[in-house]
């Protein structure tokens, strides 16, 4: 078997790769070299990593599984430092490695300015994921954070550390944002946009001076203006990383340049991705990187395929910014604009037309016909007989307005949709035809929309399109029992005040008698959060756990966690369960994350007999399997941490023993932190508060399990008090408004931050009004089920076999 060495697991050979195993997976023995300590991932989704948006998990696109699957050896962490074209090997800091053919995708370097203080510590570039774990631990500090580069890439990355809490100023040499892709007027409402998002921009900005004692502190402009800075984004550019090409004596132009084939001139060497000139052409974007991709691995096979360079589209994955551009939007003689302006919705639309053909697009604020637009620049379509409404878009064509949806259904068969990954809607709907229902299938089977994400509302919409009302059951109904969403039946519950089960059913239409499994647990807690004082909470309506007051495990025994406020115990508690455990023959006894100690495997029968025991010493539920507060975890905080600056202990007490029994729509859990060295890891909670010298500051929509995230500062305040009412308002909210299973943090990113504050921050009547409301709930549901359940010693549950079972969370 022939030997293929691969230096670089980047986006474009590792698309090569997966190109070259599905063809022949036997055709090399392949080697695969990384500078990183990692393989490959989406690199364009490192802004939402930034942001919290994303897990770096998430953004993984080859994992271990997939190369030990393909035989790949990964030599990861380990820098190639020569190439011997003459012996065929190339040399690494651990030796030599022989290869029959040779791939070089090194990508590119930032381009650093090189202006003074330029290598002071606190300066980094945004290109992998070193860069993005350097600017989260400074964006912890809730700094000042400089981006120099007003482009794609620097804008995603400040964009990214404004939601990452930090004071955030770009600094941009031209006169406007991204003038490779904008004209002035869609810069302009970029720049006001990224204002308003509380973002400063200052355009024709030239950096002289990076400054610091040490680390950076300060960013000095040629016009005297001093900017203070924790951190400096360099986001100016790239340069293909051509060293080893290089010196390996390659044939060089601005990069290694290779032919159509992508072979170098070497032919048994070939080149992919930002390294390579084709033609004259450098690459940064991903769309022509994934074409270089597919034709290496064809040549690595035997197989006649060629590059080509194609129409290239730009959007800006900063969430809010609708931008989008494509072709040559330049003036120029005898080209005319077509331009579309409504400044009270910030929408601008300019076409630049020749020749009854469109040159050049530029949108922002409404870029939904953004790929029909794409299609006629790269058609070179006739459009004279479109002219009059061709601003308007595919919808207004014929002469009137027509279903929006309709304009999805007539774009051709080989309308691109998604640009990284070239995906046409013909290979889209040949999916969805072969059982590709659903947006993770269709990602999984063409790759569309699982690269940058833009296109991720077109695919929808062929998606609906394309299944009809099947579409609509299968992404938005609760379930088969209704069409109506959780949103919808939330707002009719409330509207209509229905205050039963029975009531919805009856009034919405439900298909079923009773509902099902799958929407009564919701429909029951929806009714408690918004009818506390007329609705009864139907036990039936609960998962297993809710129903036990226990977490059953795989062996069908159960879990009991009492109640430890804050953390805290005593030695009484401790006797208890010990006493407990050796009665009922617990056989693990473990301390949980959440300072708790679960004892694991209690028989059905023993458990309301164990919570009687517990109860009488004190102790009450601590709900760990319900959809409610879970924990409170502290640090000692100023009792006896000589770093504490509040009391985080007592807060964590107070906070709990107000949340307790309180149910949500999927389980809750707080940290309170008594100084910033963050002890208890409040900065991955559903509500996190940090003490400091000035008092609070409390965070929100934080996560720790299958999606990691740091929490989104909600508010600072000085008092304790402050501090709890913000947070019960905050759960009140999240109880009235959030889709059930849904977490904090998923409810946040729907309605977004800034709604919550407003509501809850801003808006002090509204916040009482929710404390009050949150209070009257809490004065039915705040009870301990085990001490009502140890008054009998009988066990409540009732079996119902089609309610699925929860496993301990």
């Amino acid at each position: 078997m022939q030997k293929l060495v691969v230096i670089g697991a980047g986006m474009a050979s590792g698309r090569m790769l997966e190109h070259m195993f599905e063809a022949d997976p036997q055709a090399y023995e392949v080697t695969l070299f990384n500078a990183e300590p990692r393989g490959n991932y989406n690199r364009i989704m490192l802004s939402p990593v930034l942001s919290g948006e994303k897990s770096y998990e998430e953004i993984v696109t080859h994992d271990d599984a997939w190369y030990a699957d393909n035989a790949v050896t990964c030599r990861f962490g380990e820098r190639i430092t020569g190439i011997d074209r003459d012996r065929k090997v190339v040399i690494s800091e651990k030796g030599e490695t022989p290869y029959d053919k040779l791939v070089i995708g090194t990508g590119s370097a930032p381009f650093i300015i090189p202006c003074p203080g330029h290598d002071l510590p606190g300066v980094v570039a945004f290109r992998d994921l070193e860069d993005v774990d350097a600017m989260k631990t400074a964006a912890g500090s809730d700094g000042r954070a400089v981006v120099i580069g007003g482009g794609l890439l620097g804008l995603e990355a400040a964009a990214a550390l404004r939601l990452q809490g930090m004071e955030v100023t770009v600094l941009h040499l031209m006169g406007h944002l991204m003038e490779r892709q904008l004209d002035e007027a869609a810069g302009y409402l970029l720049k006001k946009d990224l204002e308003g998002r509380g973002i400063t921009v200052l355009t024709g900005a030239s950096t002289k001076a990076i400054m610091g004692e040490g680390r950076v502190e300060k960013v000095v402009l040629e016009d005297g203006t001093v900017i203070p800075a924790d951190i400096v984004v360099m986001a100016v550019g790239i340069r293909p990383s051509v060293a080893l090409g290089q010196a390996a004596g390659l044939e060089m132009g601005r990069a290694i340049k290779v032919d159509a084939q992508m072979v170098t001139s070497d032919p048994d060497v070939l080149a992919v991705g930002e390294c390579v000139e084709f033609d004259g052409n450098l690459f940064g974007l991903v769309a022509p990187l994934y074409d270089q991709a597919r034709v290496a691995a064809k040549t690595l096979l035997g197989e006649d395929d060629v590059f080509r360079m194609r129409e290239l589209s730009t959007k800006l994955k900063v969430t809010g910014c609708d931008l989008f551009s494509a072709g040559d939007f330049a003036d120029g003689e005898g080209r005319e604009d077509i331009v579309f302006r409504d400044p009270g919705r910030g929408i601008y639309k300019r076409l630049v037309i020749e020749d009854d053909v469109v040159l050049g697009a530029v949108f922002y604020g409404d870029t939904a016909d953004s790929n029909w637009y794409f299609g006629l620049i790269k058609d070179k379509t006739d459009i004279s007989e479109m002219r009059d409404t061709l601003i308007f878009g595919p919808a207004y064509q014929g002469g009137a307005q027509v279903d929006p949806m309709a304009a999805v259904a007539a774009l051709p068969p080989d309308a691109e949709i998604c640009g990284c990954n070239g995906v046409c809607k013909s290979t889209i709907t040949e999916a969805i035809g072969a059982g590709a229902t659903d947006l993770g299938s269709l990602r999984a089977t063409t790759k569309a929309s699982a690269s940058c994400g833009t296109c991720t509302g077109l695919v929808e919409q062929l998606l609906a399109v394309t299944l009809g009302e099947d579409f609509r059951s299968k992404e938005a109904g609760i379930c088969g029992c209704t069409d109506l969403t959780h949103e919808e039946v939330r707002r009719l519950i409330k509207a209509r005040e229905l205050k039963s089960q029975t009531a919805v059913w009856q009034e919405l239409g439900w298909k079923t008698v009773d509902g099902c499994h799958v929407c009564r647990p919701a429909i029951n807690f929806y009714l408690l959060a918004d009818w506390p004082l007329e609705y009864q909470d139907d036990l039936q309506s609960r998962f297993i756990n809710e129903r036990k007051h226990a977490n059953i495990q795989k062996d069908g025994t159960f879990s009991v966690m009492p109640r430890m406020w804050g953390g805290i115990t005593n030695p009484a508690e401790l006797r208890a369960i010990a006493d407990a455990a050796d009665k009922y023959n617990v056989p693990t006894v473990k301390v949980t994350g959440g300072q708790r100690i679960d004892l694991l495997g209690v028989k059905s029968e023993d458990l309301p007999h164990i919570w009687a025991d517990l109860n009488a010493a004190g102790m009450v539920s601590g709900h760990a399997y319900s959809k409610g507060l879970r924990t409170v975890k502290t640090c000692v905080g100023t009792d006896h941490c000589r770093f504490g600056t509040q009391d985080s202990t007592g807060l964590g007490i107070k906070l709990e023993k107000a949340l307790w029994g309180s149910w949500t729509p999927h389980k809750v859990k707080l940290a309170v932190s008594g100084c910033p060295r963050n002890c208890a890891e409040a900065t991955c909670k559903d509500v996190g508060v940090i003490c400091v010298d000035s008092g609070y500051q409390i965070g929100v929509a934080g996560a720790a399990g299958m999606d990691v995230k740091e929490t989104e500062r909600l508010a600072d305040v000085p008092t304790e008090q402050e501090a709890i009412d913000l947070t019960i308002a905050f759960v009140q909210l999240y109880r009235e408004n959030a889709k059930y299973l849904d977490r904090p943090y998923k409810w946040v990113a729907k309605v977004g931050l800034d709604w919550v504050k407003e509501r809850v921050v801003h808006d002090l009547d509204n916040r009482a009004a929710l404390i009050e409301r949150f209070a009257i709930s809490q004065s039915v549901y705040q009870k301990d089920p085990w001490a009502e359940h140890a008054a009998t010693k009988t066990d409540a549950y009732t079996p119902l076999s089609d309610f699925r079972l929860e496993a301990a969370e």
